[in-house]
């Protein structure tokens, strides 16, 4: 480049990679026009015709009550063990079809639509096989900006919970986190739309409260056995309440006090904890049940999005 001195081709400067990959302004990239005009057609079929009509419902052949066992062992038994969302988002979808939007940009958060028992639905997931399923700045920026569209459309958000955390490190302070982080928080707080919420494995500290938690308005918020809703992990945890004294005594006395999902519900954090094979039953009831929701919320222009 001429104006700035850098050496760079025009494919890395603005290619579909750069943009799709690095940079997050182009959602999708495709081989040719034939594969990209059918995916195009594939994505108006989970949208309503305007923002004033409800999530489109089409016929379903695949039993709305369907038990899924495969999610009973999907979460590995070791708590830092990886595992792939998408088998849980696709196991609880109709026919296992998920039309994931940006798949190559910010991979440690899962974002696409799905159809529950006909209706269209906002899949968000933490992705645990990347950075452990952390957000960091691009993941709460691409979450924030397909929960907005979500609601702008009048489709249902699902959301499936396993983030231990915000990424840590100077470049995520220096770039913002808490601004953009922000920014996921208020998009799940200001929706007005059907949210429910379903806690596979991590819900820890500041993370969990973002991921359309009871806190965010969130309208069902279930957890499964498998589920730790804490403020962080049991090694920090320990390491700052004991500073290392008996550190393997307390940490298992922490992991069976706080490492399970039953004292965040007797709080009421979450309404049920529900066995993963009924995942599927269970959304689609809820779905039912809140499809008639409506917020008297104040009248304003807008709210402040922090930009």
């Amino acid at each position: 480049m001429s104006v700035t001195g850098e050496t760079v081709t025009q494919e890395e400067l603005g290619g579909a990679k750069t943009h799709t990959a690095t940079s997050g302004v182009a959602h999708k990239a495709f081989e040719n026009d034939v594969e990209a005009l059918l995916q195009v057609r594939d994505f108006f079929n989970f949208l309503p015709l305007s923002n004033e009509d409800p999530s489109p419902i089409r016929q379903c052949s695949d039993p709305w009550d369907r038990e899924v066992a495969g999610l009973d062992t999907v979460v590995p038994l070791e708590t830092t063990a990886a595992y792939d969302i998408k088998a849980v988002i696709s196991g609880v979808a109709d026919d296992s079809e998920f039309f994931e939007i940006m798949p190559m940009y910010a991979k440690n958060i899962v974002v696409g639509f799905a159809r529950m028992n006909g209706r269209t639905v906002g899949m968000v997931g933490n992705q645990p096989k990347v950075a452990a399923g952390c957000l960091d700045i691009n993941a709460s920026v691409k979450g924030a900006r397909f929960v907005r569209f979500c609601d702008a459309f009048n489709i249902p958000i699902v959301t499936f919970v396993d983030v231990p955390g915000f990424l840590p490190g100077t470049n995520q302070e220096y770039g913002g986190i808490i601004r953009h982080g922000a920014k996921l928080l208020f998009a799940y707080a200001e929706a007005t739309v059907p949210k429910i919420t379903v806690i596979t494995r991590k819900a820890y500290g500041g993370a969990y409260d973002v991921m359309s938690s009871k806190h965010l308005r969130g309208d069902t918020n279930y957890a499964w056995p498998t589920a730790e809703v804490a403020v962080m992990g049991a090694k920090g945890a320990v390491s700052i309440i004991f500073r290392g004294k008996d550190q393997a005594k307390n940490e298992a006395e922490y992991i069976e006090k706080f490492a399970n999902p039953f004292p965040a519900s007797k709080r009421g954090f979450v309404d049920d904890i529900i066995e993963p094979r009924a995942t599927r039953k269970q959304i689609c009831i809820d779905l039912d049940m809140l499809a008639s929701k409506k917020l008297g919320n104040p009248w304003k222009k807008h709210a402040n999005m922090p930009l």
